[in-house]
């Protein structure tokens, strides 16, 4: 190993024996030494002639080198993968240059060339403000090249522009400059890096870059990790992704719950709960123990997989290192059990939360009563109701909508309304949705007596129906064949300026020339037209069309006629046209 003493702003001539094809010279700078076995840098000599003597001139500068290729040396390209990622371990302090053969040929780099630091931060400036990204890296690109130093800021941005038009390898090579300028990236900026390497398949060059993080001075975080994981585990490298986290476990890096979670649930979908639970216990070894959110992650897998035998081994897992469940835990199997009609298991579970610190909750009791509405077992979830009373759990209105759902749809009407009037004398307050569904049953049964109430009481409660509750309404009006009251209702709605679907104004159209009450119809065709949504001319065609395919062609005509008497229609035209 040797060692020379360089002065700053000198310059030393390195030579290189004649007829070689290839010069390899290990050179660093630091604090004016040049070391000759630290960082290794390649030239290719092409056409060189016995006799020939090349020369690598060096110029000393505080903390850098500049180096300056003459004779017949082309410009290296430095795209590659490999060069990109390992540019800041190979180059490490070093602004490579190239010399024109000729001084009087103009430079390709342009105008920039000659224009000092300060100049070219603010072209630099200039062309990131106009998104002009490629100009900005060649920029950039120059000003290494004359030892200039880019404004940090102008390259994040610039290095993020370039990773959202996918252009990876300019936007490492920013990255580089900017480190070797001594910037330190943000976290962002790594992490959309990594995630731009990870969106090609670079897994490699991503960790490689996870590397050079720390280096830098910017630490990798939770995000970065999970991004190079989740790629792993796309790609189907199971294995890779288990070594590479024990890999940063034992560097130092902070066991974080979420990347670990996420772990153990690939491992748990890709190779089964047994393979899950080995890597959990390898994991616990290095120092990253699971906690209560991880096994609930599992037991909430084998559920959606109906596989219980599987949340039983998670289960017995978590009881062996001295944990518990939780109400999610319980939760969790109690949704599944109970969507698969397992009742029996679901008592056994309730069961055992009530001997437990976590005693069943409004949550459980909502999805305990869900369930048993789904499979039409009313009467035993107004005794799940009545048991969480009881036991001083209050119902929320998610408890009551489902509950009055469920009467609703087994026609229980009357049990509905004392429900809804329990309601209103308990701490809740009936919303848009408690309405709806009650208004919805009244009407199927056609009581819109009562359902008109109902929508008078929603409106002075300061609940304002929306589409559901008028198209339900004006639905029941003609379903009972009372068409007039859902004209009034239309106009009702007209004047409290709310928006009407068509297919309402089409209901009572086609139940009005029905029941022969033209005249009424051609009132809702000029409500239509009066609204401030007033439709296109293929909505009228398509209405006067359908009453006359239902066979009523003078109840139609009629229609048409007045269309086109309000110049809806040219005259002339045709209701087949």
């Amino acid at each position: 190993m040797g060692y020379t003493v360089v002065p700053p702003n000198s310059i030393i001539e390195l030579h290189c024996l004649p007829n070689l094809q290839w010069c390899s010279r290990q050179v660093s700078l630091q604090h004016g030494v040049v070391n000759n076995h630290r960082t290794q840098f390649y030239s290719q000599l092409r056409d060189l002639g016995a006799g020939r003597n090349v020369s690598l001139k060096c110029r000393g500068l505080p903390g850098n080198v500049c180096i300056d290729r003459v004779n017949e040396v082309d410009q290296d390209e430095w795209s590659s993968e490999s060069h990109v990622l390992a540019v800041n371990k190979k180059l490490r302090g070093l602004t490579i240059t190239k010399k024109s053969h000729n001084p009087s040929l103009p430079s390709s780099d342009g105008p920039f060339v000659e224009n000092d630091e300060k100049t070219n931060n603010k072209i630099l400036q200039n062309f990131c403000s106009r998104g002009k990204l490629t100009d900005a890296s060649k920029l950039i690109d120059i000003m290494a090249r004359r030892n200039q130093i880019p404004d940090f800021h102008f390259c994040i941005n610039l290095i993020r522009g370039l990773i959202r038009i996918d252009r990876i390898e300019k936007a490492s090579k920013v990255l580089q400059i900017m480190v070797m300028s001594g910037g330190v990236p943000d976290t962002i900026t790594y992490n959309m890096m990594v995630g731009g390497l990870c969106k090609r398949g670079q897994i490699s060059s991503a960790i490689a870059l996870l590397d050079e993080m720390s280096l830098s001075g910017c630490e990798p975080d939770v995000i970065t990790y999970n991004t190079i994981l989740r790629t792993m585990f796309d790609n189907g490298k199971i294995k890779q992704a288990i070594g590479f986290w024990k890999d940063q476990l034992r560097k130092g890096c902070p066991p974080y719950l979420i990347t670990y979670t996420i772990l153990i649930e690939q491992v748990c979908k890709q190779c089964g709960i047994a393979r899950a639970i080995e890597v959990l216990d390898d994991m616990a070894i290095e120092g990253c123990s699971p906690d209560i959110v991880t096994y609930n992650s599992l037991v909430n897998f084998s559920c959606k997989q109906g596989k219980y035998d599987d949340a039983v081994l998670v289960i017995n897992n978590l009881l062996s290192r001295g944990m518990e469940p939780n109400s999610i835990t319980y939760n969790t199997l109690l949704h599944s059990l109970g969507s698969r009609g397992c009742w029996d298991a679901v008592d056994k579970i309730l069961d055992i939360m009530n001997e437990t610190s976590h005693t069943p909750t409004v949550f459980t009791y909502n999805i305990l009563i869900n369930g048993l509405c789904k499979y039409g077992l009313v009467d035993r979830a107004i005794n799940s109701f009545n048991q969480m009373v009881s036991k001083n759990c209050q119902p929320d209105i998610v408890t009551y909508n489902t509950v009055l759902g469920a009467l609703c749809k087994e026609g229980m009407l009357e049990e509905a309304l004392q429900l809804l009037h329990l309601l209103n004398g308990s701490s809740c307050s009936p919303c848009l949705i408690t309405y709806n569904t009650l208004i919805d049953g009244l009407a199927k049964k056609g009581c819109m007596e009562k359902a008109m109430v109902l929508y008078g009481q929603m409106m002075e409660n300061g609940i304002s129906p929306d589409d559901i509750t008028h198209r339900t309404l004006i639905w029941g009006f003609c379903r009972a064949d009372q068409v007039e009251e859902a004209v009034d209702l239309l106009k009702e709605i007209g004047k409290r300026g709310n928006k009407m679907r068509n297919s309402a104004y089409r209901l009572v159209i086609h139940g009005l020339c029905k029941s022969k009450k033209v005249d009424m119809a051609i009132q809702v065709l000029e409500l239509m037209i009066s609204s401030r949504y007033k439709p296109d001319d293929t909505v009228f065609s398509t209405i006067v069309k359908r009453v006359a395919d239902d066979g009523m062609t003078e109840e139609a005509y009629k229609l048409w006629q007045k269309l086109i008497e309000w110049e809806v229609f040219e005259k002339g035209t045709t209701l087949l046209a």
